[in-house]
């Protein structure tokens, strides 16, 4: 009875063993979790759920007293928030990067904008044929604060950067320009930051109305009329735009550039071979991480002190 029980045990311990060995493994190789999820929302007319994609790093589940810093990013018009995983495999290119010690970990948020209304701005009937449309407030009065109440997030600007492509690039910058003490990081990726005459667009019925809204969020023109106090704030944030050069968005974001330069406000531009697709969003997406990674750092050793 004593060796059946002594058996017993010592297969009860190597269990626990192995179990122990494949947390920490997970957690040295770098497996985060990549989750659909639903929240409640009120500002959006007629919709009550909204769905976003966020990617847990692989301590999360481990180190249950840490805080990590957020990433939010916004995908492109006609798409969805499992695009950055489905099409740029942002998850693989987290975990790898967190692994080798290319970045640091941090929570990443996909926000969906294209559901319901592809928009991520404010519209309302000021706007001819626009729907009672209300995202930007839906993004900072509903979104941020239940990320930083349901997840174990570092709050505060200098824990908080955002990027986007196209649509969502264009969003990504407005709500930097419009909101520069919420973020230490914009990531503008092929913006689409004003109208354009698109021949894709002509055959839908909502382009007008949106076009609308896009040259009314236009912020390259907010810039070169930024007050004082406005370009002093922007200064404080961490511009990069980056744009292939055979992209349609090319022009506009080189117009956000002169804007920047003209009032002296920091930024980098980046240009290479590269169209306005998913392949360009994958060659940057690594640049991106590194770069919110370097700022959050930069923030977090700087109020040490």
């Amino acid at each position: 009875m004593n060796n059946i029980k002594s058996f017993f045990l010592f297969f009860f311990f190597i269990v626990l063993s192995v179990i122990g060995l494949r947390a920490e493994n997970n957690v040295i190789s770098g497996y985060g979790q990549m989750k659909e999820c639903l929240m409640q929302c009120h500002l959006l007319k007629g919709v009550s759920e909204r769905p976003y994609s966020i990617y847990l790093p692989a301590s999360y589940t481990v180190e249950v007293s840490r805080r990590y810093p957020v990433l939010y990013l916004l995908h492109g018009g006609g798409g969805a928030h499992t695009d950055w995983d489905r099409f740029n495999r942002l998850s693989s290119i987290a975990d790898s990067l967190s692994a080798c010690g290319a970045m640091d970990e941090m929570i990443i948020v996909c926000a969906e904008g294209n559901q319901n209304n592809m928009m991520y701005f404010n519209a309302d009937e000021e706007t001819v044929g626009a729907p009672d449309w209300h995202y930007e407030d839906y993004f900072f009065q509903e979104l941020i604060p239940y990320i930083e109440k349901t997840y174990r997030v570092r709050s505060g600007r200098d824990n908080r950067a955002i990027g986007g492509f196209s649509m969502g690039g264009g969003g990504a910058v407005v709500y930097g320009v419009h909101h520069p003490e919420m973020f230490v990081m914009v990531y503008d990726i092929s913006g689409y930051l004003r109208r354009q005459p698109l021949e894709f667009l002509k055959g839908d019925p909502s382009a007008e109305w949106r076009q609308q809204v896009i040259e009314k969020n236009n912020p390259v023109r907010h810039v070169l009329s930024g007050t004082d106090d406005e370009v002093k704030a922007w200064r404080g944030v961490d511009w990069r735009v980056a744009v292939g050069d055979q992209d349609f968005t090319l022009e506009a974001n080189m117009d956000l550039v002169a804007a920047f330069r003209r009032h002296g406000i920091p930024y980098s531009f980046y240009v290479n071979i590269g169209w306005h697709d998913h392949r360009w969003v994958s060659a940057v997406l690594p640049d991106m991480l590194r770069r919110a990674s370097a700022n959050f750092k930069r923030s977090s050793t700087a109020s040490q002190p």
